[in-house]
């Protein structure tokens, strides 16, 4: 089964391990091709693995690639966009959700370009005690080299015209489909 734009997904990350890591109950869906899934979650619940629940407090635009080590959240705020990138597995739709394995390791990145790797510590202790393969450190390690670049080049989705033009396609997207129901 394929995602197509206006579909409602759910988004799922995991640990190493298979335990399940964080839910987001919804996205809804403005681009699906072999590339990447592209997905706005706007108030959306997050579940937490020990039950925790919350409410996203800004529309994000979510980037999950099916050839990539990580994925991307750009959060649209009134001070820009700010980017929190996961080094996570390739992204894969199954016909349930949107799912992967989180790795631990973040990058932030803030509008003026700024960014900050985050986590450092928990890849290591997880590292430890879920038994990260040397190899699986090597591909980590090499994709968080390959994301630092698009970063520094601003590459898709690191251009802040790019998230503006998703944020509206996602606003006509959803007037269409409140017409096409009334």
């Amino acid at each position: 089964m394929q995602l197509k734009e206006k579909d409602m997904v759910y988004i799922q990350s995991f640990k190493h391990d298979g335990s399940l890591h964080r839910t987001w109950i919804k996205g809804f869906v403005i681009e699906a091709s072999e590339q990447r899934i592209v997905a706005v979650t706007d108030r959306a619940w997050v579940v937490e693995s020990d039950g925790r629940k919350w409410l996203t407090r800004e529309p994000a635009i979510c980037f999950f690639y099916p050839d990539k080590w990580y994925n991307v959240i750009s959060m649209i705020r009134k001070s820009g966009i700010h980017y929190y990138c996961n080094l996570a597995s390739p992204s894969l739709y199954d016909g349930e959700a949107i799912k992967n394995i989180d790795y631990d390791l973040d990058v932030k990145v803030s509008p003026n370009g700024k960014w900050i790797i985050l986590d450092e510590d928990e890849y290591q202790e997880h590292g430890a005690k879920m038994g990260y393969s040397k190899e699986l450190d090597q591909v980590i390690r090499s994709q968080l080299r390959f994301l630092l670049n698009d970063i520094r080049h601003h590459r898709s989705p690191f251009d802040p015209d790019e998230i503006y033009q998703f944020y509206e396609k996602y606003q006509q997207l959803l007037k269409e489909l409140r017409a096409s129901r009334q």
